[in-house]
């Protein structure tokens, strides 16, 4: 079944001007992914999704947790983390493709009200299953539509829905409900790591945070760890450094007006904790990255 589903998404990426690299659909919140090389390290901040492994190998690092995603494999994101990914495997004749879908709220929340599926008490984000032949009829049902615009408009919500659906009978069933449960400690967490990003360049206590999350200062630690495998500091800092590095990429700025406008006091500080996460102080690394995309030009 999947191996159906990667001759359609690459029946679509043939139809586009550019036939590899990130290909919104004209599904909302589906994106395909082609790539004929290893790549290098590719750092984000990945949203709730789920990504669909078709050919090729992947490598996932989020916080601590390490996780290598070939053909066949599903990897589930229940929150909002900073994590590092790396296409491991991919050449001409056999390029490394994946199918991801964000993952829908409020479909999880009101399909989980009425399906009897146990909550997860493992509260960790990132986690990997091989694909299950429902879910993946489901997504091959779904991408069939990309070639089909007229049908899209008629049909994707109910085949999104479906999906949706399946996932949450899947092997990650569990951990998916746990997004749709308002006060359950995915979402206390969740609501942190929110108020988090939005003042991520700002000092923030850890007992504010608890107190958004609505857990005592001891409990949210544990539990934000337990999601992230990050502290709050640790993952402050690498929310700074993430948007640092983008900045750093798509503008004409300084390292020092790059460091005080990510909430560092000290340049000194900022170029070295830059140069532990990315292999390299601000300057090269914008300088390779240059160079990187002219070759691929």
């Amino acid at each position: 079944m999947t191996h159906q589903l990667m001759e359609h998404v690459q029946s679509f990426l043939a139809s586009l001007p550019e036939k590899t690299g990130i290909a919104q659909t004209p599904i909302p919140g589906l994106t395909a992914i082609c790539a004929t090389k290893p790549g290098g390290l590719d750092y984000a901040i990945s949203r709730p999704l789920v990504c669909f492994v078709l050919q090729g190998e992947k490598q996932v690092a989020m916080g601590t947790s390490n996780l290598t995603l070939t053909a066949g494999d599903t990897l589930l994101i229940t929150a909002d983390v900073p994590t590092a990914s790396q296409i491991t495997v991919a050449s001409p004749n056999a390029p490394y493709m994946s199918l991801v879908m964000d993952l829908d709220l409020a479909i999880v929340a009101e399909l989980a009200v009425q399906m009897d599926v146990p909550a997860d008490t493992n509260d960790i984000a990132a986690r990997c299953a091989k694909t299950e032949a429902d879910v993946a009829d489901a997504a091959l049902r779904l991408v069939r539509l990309c070639n089909n615009p007229q049908s899209v408009k008629l049909l994707y919500s109910q085949l999104v829905r479906e999906l949706h659906y399946w996932l949450l009978t899947s092997a990650h069933g569990a951990a998916i409900r746990q997004l749709g449960w308002p006060d359950s400690h995915s979402q206390r967490i969740a609501r942190a790591i929110e108020f988090l990003q939005a003042k991520f360049d700002q000092t923030i206590p850890v007992d504010d945070l608890a107190a958004v999350a609505g857990m005592s200062p001891s409990s949210f630690y544990h539990h934000f760890r337990a999601v992230t495998s990050l502290s709050p500091l640790q993952f402050q800092k690498q929310l700074r450094l993430i948007e640092a590095r983008r900045r750093f990429m798509s503008e004409t700025i300084t390292t020092s007006s790059v460091a005080y406008a990510v909430g560092y006091e000290s340049v000194s500080q900022f170029t070295r904790e830059y140069r532990r996460m990315f292999g390299l102080p601000p300057g090269k690394d914008r300088d390779r990255q240059i160079i990187g995309v002219r070759a691929a030009e």
